[in-house]
């Protein structure tokens, strides 16, 4: 049994067994998944870190002690229940198990396994019928990544307000991860874009299609007078009572960050003109996050989107990239990268 144990392949994988800062990762060597019968098998050449795996590596939510105990109630409550972290991945099928039939070995892939962990790693075992996709022929695995990110988020926001070509709409933080791909998914659909930001970025978001940018070390965008079909709140740094007089009679609002004061606002704007919206990203079927997967793969490949690495940091520097994105400036995706990636 020892000789056994001995002899399974092993693959280097960032770990954290406690919650607390970014100082709890230890890269360790771990044991290399082999995929089941219906399973294949990625070897990863680059996942992200976001505001996401921020929180669940911290254990602690900053903003009510009962967002905290959710938290808690789903990844662990005195430790992780997964010690690998990570949602987003991009890489290529190493193995396939003999019921598999959609991919094969070789093949180039992206997706995610949220709700699920485990990116953070050299390889991961997914379902054929996870949400995977095969990577746009014109982006790189860093790249790729990035769009199982944000874009993987800022689309089924949009799709929940329905919007539609000649809308007014407004995105804050449009700069950030989600911010960037909602700038060129609601110029794709033929809206006139607005795009908040800081000074430093506004010429980041021009780039990517946006027709107006307001600095908001500047002006506060709810009160120019201006009135939005949508407005897009993907870092949630606003509210729905702050900005509902800068929505049009039939306006929505949507936030990617889900209090209790925006399921009150859900709840009481359900039956009204002006709505606030809110969705779960994470936990949507497998099956639209694999249609949403290949649409955005055919708007990457049309030229249609981009992604924006702000900063790579190899698996060893995934402490510092929690640092980085902390502080809460970053701009598009921060990307990891495994070293397996600089041999192929």
């Amino acid at each position: 049994m020892v000789k056994e144990m001995e002899n399974k392949e092993k693959m280097k994988a960032m770990v954290y067994e406690k919650y607390g800062p970014p100082e709890v990762f230890q890269l360790k060597e771990v044991e290399k998944p082999v995929p089941k019968d219906n399973e294949i098998l990625v070897k990863v050449y680059a996942t992200t870190v976001n505001a996401a795996v921020k929180l669940v590596r911290s254990g602690y939510h900053p903003d009510k002690k009962i967002y905290t105990f959710g938290l808690r109630m789903m990844y662990g409550i005195s430790k992780p229940k997964r010690p690998i972290l990570g949602f987003e991945l991009a890489g290529e099928i190493e193995a396939v198990g003999k019921d598999v039939t959609l991919f094969k070995k070789g093949d180039q892939v992206f997706g995610t396994i949220a709700p699920n962990f485990g990116a953070h790693a050299e390889y991961v075992c997914m379902p054929e019928e996870g949400a995977l996709a095969i990577k746009p022929v014109n982006m790189t695995y860093e790249e790729a990544a990035g769009v199982c990110d944000g874009a993987l988020t800022a689309l089924p926001f949009l799709k929940k307000a329905k919007i539609q070509s000649g809308q007014k709409v407004l995105i804050n933080g449009a700069s950030g991860s989600v911010g960037t791909f909602a700038v060129q998914l609601a110029k794709y659909f033929g809206a006139e874009v607005t795009g908040v930001c800081s000074t430093t970025n506004l010429e980041l978001v021009k780039s990517l299609g946006a027709d107006k940018v307001i600095d908001y070390t500047k002006e506060d965008f709810t009160k120019t007078g201006q009135t939005y079909d949508i407005i897009f709140d993907a870092v949630g740094k606003s509210s729905f009572s702050r900005c509902k007089r800068s929505l049009k009679k039939k306006g929505i609002y949507l936030s990617t960050v889900l209090r209790l004061a925006l399921i009150r606002q859900m709840l009481w704007t359900k039956i009204r003109s002006k709505k606030a919206l809110f969705v779960a990203t994470g936990i949507r079927s497998i099956s639209e996050k694999t249609e949403h997967l290949i649409f955005l793969k055919e708007l990457i490949e049309l030229g249609k989107i981009k992604s924006f690495i702000d900063r790579s940091y190899p698996l060893e520097q995934i402490a510092e990239a929690h640092r980085y994105v902390e502080k809460g400036h970053k701009r598009g995706n921060v990307v990891i990268t495994m070293e397996h990636n600089k041999k192929t």
